[in-house]
């Protein structure tokens, strides 16, 4: 029985460590949604959330936001506002860790509201 309980303890410290890693580059997908952004240089820019999304919050969300070691986050944007999202994502909560210094704010913002859109 000891056994089991190490085991079971084993996984879920490992599945833990594993949010918010990712040793693939995501592909952009032509239907993703993305924030325009402006750069030091006065051009705008897109950043695409679903790939951020997917390079940094997959493994504990699911591919399809449906939650696996993390909360589904299929319909977040009904509970939360996009500034409580981006506190969330930026400074982390309960087991989820900080983005911050991982994410940039132009990537952050741009996740937040693509998963304040999720109703």
């Amino acid at each position: 029985m000891n056994k089991k309980v190490v085991i079971l303890a084993l996984l879920l410290v490992s599945s833990l460590t594993a949010c918010g890693k990712s040793n693939s580059t995501p592909s952009p997908s032509s239907s993703s949604s993305a924030a325009p952004t402006a750069t030091s240089s006065g051009a705008t820019t897109k950043v695409d959330a679903q790939a951020v999304f997917k390079a940094n919050c997959v493994s504990c969300h699911g591919a399809n936001l449906e939650g696996m070691v993390g909360p589904s986050l299929q319909k977040v944007g009904g509970k939360l506002t996009k500034e409580q999202i981006v506190t969330t994502i930026t400074n982390g909560k309960g087991a989820m860790p900080s983005f911050k210094g991982t994410l940039s704010a132009d990537d952050v913002n741009a996740l937040s509201a693509w998963l304040a859109d999720k109703k």
